[in-house]
C-alpha cells in the first residue's frame, strides 16, 4: 500500500482532528495538512507564503460551508486551474442539501460525502475514503 499526502480544507477545528485523527491512525502512513478556508488551500495548492514549501497532495478533503471563501467557491477555483484539477476532491460536508450535490459534481468533485453523525461512522466514513484512494484508485502522478 502506498502513503498518501492529503489536504483538509475545513474550518470546524473538531471535525478537522477527528478527521487527521481517522487518517493518521491507519496501518499506512498518511500525512494530513489542515487549512480552515479556501483561500488559504489555494495559497497551501498554489505554494504562495507561508506555503512556499507545500507537497502537492494526492487527495483532498473540501468542507463546503466556510468564511471568506467556501468549498464551493474553492472548488471551481482547483477544477479551473490547469495545474491543479487533476487532484482528486472528495466534498466532505454536512449539507445533503441537493443543489449543493448537484452544484458539486458540475464543479467536476470526484465524490460528495455527507459528514455522519456518530463518531464511530464519521472515522468509518473517512477511512474508506482513505482505503479508496490508497487502494483502488489510481491516482494522477504528482509534481
Amino acid at each position: 500500500m502506498r502513503s498518501l499526502e492529503i489536504l483538509v480544507v475545513d474550518d470546524d477545528d473538531a471535525d478537522a482532528f477527528m478527521i487527521s485523527e481517522a487518517l493518521e491512525s491507519s496501518e499506512t502512513q498518511t500525512t494530513v495538512n489542515r487549512v480552515s478556508d479556501g483561500r488559504e488551500a489555494l495559497d497551501y495548492l498554489r505554494r504562495v507564503a507561508p506555503y512556499g514549501d507545500a507537497h502537492r497532495p494526492d487527495l483532498i478533503l473540501l468542507d463546503l460551508n466556510m468564511p471568506r471563501m467556501d468549498g464551493r467557491e474553492t472548488l471551481a477555483a482547483i477544477k479551473t486551474d490547469d495545474r491543479l484539477k487533476a487532484i482528486p476532491v472528495v466534498i466532505l460536508t454536512t449539507s445533503g442539501a441537493d443543489q449543493d450535490i448537484a452544484a458539486s459534481y458540475q464543479h467536476r468533485a470526484n465524490a460528495y460525502v455527507t459528514k455522519p453523525f456518530t463518531l464511530d461512522d464519521f472515522e468509518t466514513t473517512v477511512r474508506t475514503i482513505d482505503r479508496f484512494y490508497r487502494e483502488v484508485a489510481v491516482l494522477p502522478p504528482g509534481d
